[in-house]
């Protein structure tokens, strides 16, 4: 089962942990330095470092959902 990436960008507060910790997936924006998604549906190889940034981001804006198969 896969996961998908999703950000509240009105909860985000523009720490840039998240990019910090795994830009081949977070972004931050120009405009408003908040976050931005690379990459909603990560690969396997990065799950772990995904569920890491998401656990450090200061305001939860960052969220993972399981996607089913029919979802891919």
């Amino acid at each position: 089962m896969s996961m998908e990436i999703r950000v509240d960008r009105e909860r985000c507060a523009g720490s840039s942990l998240c990019m910090s910790y795994l830009p081949a997936v977070f972004d931050q924006s120009d405009d408003d330095g908040k976050v931005l998604l690379r990459t909603p549906v990560p690969g396997a190889d990065v799950a772990e470092a995904v569920k890491g940034a998401a656990a450090r981001c200061p305001t939860g804006a960052i969220t993972l959902h399981a996607r089913d198969a029919q979802d891919a």
